[in-house]
């Protein structure tokens, strides 16, 4: 099982990975079943889907996954643009940032009607950009919280180095994986269960899961001001 303590940057901890993966997961799964069938995450998904439309001549429904997708590559460009000029802001962590920006742009995204679908895809895009790019390394393994393709592959390789290859370290490795694709698809499977009740306000709980997120990151100057303040006290005695 994955350690939950972690000794370093909080944004790189397995708790703080957990939420941001059922964010995840819940994000793609709302904007899929209750969005008109578009992926928030998956965009080689959109990819495939588009280029069939296109080429039946069906450029409408070509744009609905093409939008999409270009939001998600601004999406990266502007976590990365946030972490080059914001870096090394005192009061609040750079990927904290990204995680309220997230927050607002899906709360934003809640009050938006079926009509306004492909904004509101569009923003759930951008959004989860951010954050693939923000946070990819969960207790220094390299990971994505919102796609499971290169989670499986690293898994099963890891899976593979341990059973085949007598790596004791392997195994672990290939645990975090899996959580992870664990916890994205718990989140699909929440999203799915609280669109009857909750319709488009359901994104919320996302908001929820982030928020979490955002104040876990908090922790690490809270850890190291307790050390300075265990030391101050051994120094005196």
């Amino acid at each position: 099982m994955p350690s939950l303590k972690h000794h370093g940057q909080m944004s790189e901890a397995f708790i703080t990975a957990l939420f941001l993966s059922v964010s995840g997961g819940l994000q793609d799964v709302y904007t899929y079943l209750f969005r008109g069938k578009v992926f928030a995450n998956a965009q080689t998904g959109n990819i495939v889907l588009m280029s069939v439309h296109a080429f039946a001549g069906e450029w409408g429904e070509a744009l609905r996954y093409l939008v999409p997708l270009c939001a998600f590559a601004l999406g990266i460009f502007a976590a990365e643009f946030i972490r080059l000029k914001l870096r090394e802001m005192q009061w609040l962590h750079w990927r904290q940032l990204v995680v309220l920006f997230e927050i607002l742009l899906l709360f934003v995204v809640g009050f938006l009607p079926q009509e306004l679908n492909l904004l509101a895809n569009s923003i759930v895009s951008f959004s989860c950009a951010m954050q693939v790019q923000a946070f990819r390394k969960v207790n220094g393994y390299a990971f994505a919280s919102t796609m499971c393709i290169g989670n499986l592959r690293s898994g099963m390789d890891s899976l593979c180095a341990w059973l085949v290859g007598g790596n004791a370290k392997a195994f672990g490795k290939a645990v975090h994986y899996f959580a992870i694709i664990f916890l994205f698809a718990l989140g699909a499977g929440i999203g799915s269960v609280a669109l009857l009740p909750m319709a488009g306000r359901a994104i919320w709980l996302s908001c929820l899961l982030l928020g979490v997120s955002f104040c876990l990151m908090f922790l690490k100057e809270d850890i190291e001001e307790l050390e300075q303040l265990e030391q101050m006290e051994v120094h005196k005695k």
